[in-house]
């Protein structure tokens, strides 16, 4: 029984590994920062940030004030068992997290969905890739990228579900757990948001849910990575929404790095051809 136990780990253990060393050859973890540059420096993407600045920050003060009056107290009893003296900063950290998280959730469910597939096309524009973004809009004459987006055909971004959100509710407690629960919660979150960030994407391609499916299955360390980046910039406090859009910015640049086949994931180019 013990020689099984010891070869299951020894196999899960050689997974792992592989999946990470499949995640760090891809450098798809690098595109949430590249986003981020790419963003600040072509100021005509601010444009969907800005329509929707007021109220995503409103709701932020909003949603973060509530969390601390309602939560604290709970998170700080519990987590003065796990954390001792540390857990004044771990429960302040804890939940402005958990009101980042909340914030970015309802926001992308409530308020800047559109903004956010208006960001993902403008990148796409501004890096030559009209004739993908025609398939889902219509594309006008303009003097930048975003002027020359027309008519939304179709609205990919998939809302907050219920089953996400019950998935989300149940991973949350691993963060009770000092250090490794917060790794593996971070990594959850990360291999359902790296797929989810290419939703557009897929769509423009018109392929079915099938073949999205293989695709993300043989890439998914490249985008659990892409995942846990984003995940990891979209739980700063207050800056969550700005990290939002830049995420977007980064899904955007790695679809056009995939249309050019200059992505550096292994095979990936190959399997593009497969998925065509």
């Amino acid at each position: 029984m013990s020689e099984k136990v010891k070869e299951t780990v020894a196999e899960e253990v050689s997974r792992i590994r592989g999946l990470s060393d499949d995640a760090v050859r891809s450098g798809a973890y690098l595109y949430p920062l590249r986003g981020i540059i790419y963003f600040v420096s072509h100021r005509d993407l601010w444009q969907p940030l800005w329509s929707k600045l007021t109220p995503t920050l409103t709701l932020g003060l909003g949603v973060t004030t509530a969390m601390f009056l309602f939560t604290y107290l709970p998170q700080l009893a519990v987590l003065a068992f796990t954390s001792g003296p540390l857990a004044v900063i771990s429960t302040t950290l804890l939940v402005l997290s958990e009101s980042s998280t909340i914030v970015t959730v309802l926001s992308k469910t409530f308020l800047i969905e559109d903004a956010l597939i208006d960001t993902f096309d403008g990148t796409l524009v501004s890096k030559n890739m009209t004739n993908i973004v025609s398939e889902g809009r219509q594309i006008k004459s303009g003097n930048n990228s975003m002027a020359k987006l027309g008519k939304l055909a179709k609205r990919p971004f998939a809302k907050f579900t219920p089953k996400a959100l019950i998935r989300y509710l149940m991973y949350l407690p691993l963060n009770f757990i000092p250090v490794v629960g917060s790794v593996l919660f971070v990594i959850l979150q990360g291999k359902r948001v790296g797929p989810n960030a290419h939703s557009r994407y897929f769509q423009l391609k018109q392929w079915s849910e099938t073949r999205k499916e293989e695709f993300v299955h043989q890439h998914q360390a490249a985008y659990t990575s892409f995942g846990v980046a984003s995940v990891l910039l979209e739980l700063v406090p207050v800056a969550s929404i700005f990290f939002a859009f830049t995420n977007t910015v980064g899904a955007a640049l790695w679809a056009a790095d995939l249309e050019r086949g200059e992505t550096t994931a292994p095979n990936l180019k190959e399997q593009m051809r497969k998925a065509e």
